[in-house]
């Protein structure tokens, strides 16, 4: 069969390593199940979701072109339960908010010169 990035198929878990799950997808075709890729949360213990010789969907996140090497993902089946950036800080792009619009300079720029010229006129120099 040839495999395809998107593709969704089922495998067979043949193999459990500290950093993922390696997955039988046919009889010439092995892929990898990153730990990172298990669940959309923190996983610690790679048997706590997949135990060898369980039949898993997985969908096909990569395909090195040079080393045949498949990585595959079952987080990527499910939708995810929180935004990633649900718990951000709301803060302005831009730094605080001085309350001036967007103009043109121009529009502004006399009002600046006179509001300068009056400031320095106060002071005296």
């Amino acid at each position: 069969m040839t495999y395809k990035i998107g593709n969704r198929v089922e495998g067979l878990v043949t193999g459990i390593q500290p950093y993922g799950a390696f997955v039988k997808l046919d009889e010439n075709t092995q892929g990898l199940i990153h730990i990172s890729e298990l669940e959309h949360k923190y996983v610690k213990n790679i048997t706590d979701f997949v135990q060898v010789g369980q039949k898993v969907k997985v969908v096909i996140l990569d395909i090195d072109e040079y080393s045949q090497k498949i990585s595959l993902s079952i987080r990527a089946l499910h939708d995810s339960p929180v935004h990633p950036f649900a718990k951000r800080k709301k803060t302005p792009r831009y730094g605080r908010r001085t309350g001036s619009d967007f103009e043109p300079i121009d529009q502004k720029l006399d009002q600046w010169i006179r509001d300068a010229l009056k400031e320095l006129k106060d002071k005296g120099h």
